[in-house]
Order: C-alpha cells, then structure tokens, then sequence
C-alpha cells in the first residue's frame, strides 16, 4: 500500500476515494464538491520519485518530488 498519509489525510476529511496501485506505484482519484482530482505516483526505475495532481488547480496537472506526501497532506489540510 502506497501514499499512506495521504489516504489518511482524506479519511480525516470525510473524503471518498479510489486506491489502486499498478508497478509499484500508487494512484488516487476521488471527487469533491463536483470536481475531479487526482494523485498519480511515477516511478524513474523501481521507486516512486514524483506524483502527478491536480489538487491545487483542478482543471491543471503539476509535478510535485521529493517529499511529495508531506507536501500533499497539507494541500488536502489547507485547501479542503
């Protein structure tokens, strides 16, 4: 099971998702107030190095590495 903290961070805000995870690397989708978002895990070789999301711009992707969960979890603190 990947992105744990941020699994945590919606079950804290009452917020419903999909969890599936395919090589290695973990993807989140769910739906807030009408709008789609989305939290994709990418992989250079074996391990996770990035999340692709839309949660700070809902109809726009971006990039977010390194300590990408911290930094998710305060969006979805923030922000919903």
């Amino acid at each position: 099971m990947r992105l744990n903290s941020v699994q945590n961070a919606l079950h804290k805000k009452h917020i419903t998702f999909t969890y599936t995870e395919e090589e290695g690397c973990g993807s989140i989708d769910f739906l807030h107030r009408g709008l789609g978002y989305h939290i994709w895990e990418y992989a250079d070789t074996d391990i996770p190095v990035g999340v692709e999301t839309n949660l700070m711009h809902a109809g726009r992707s971006e990039e977010v590495e390194g300590d990408y969960e911290v930094t998710l979890c305060e969006w979805i603190e923030q922000f919903f």
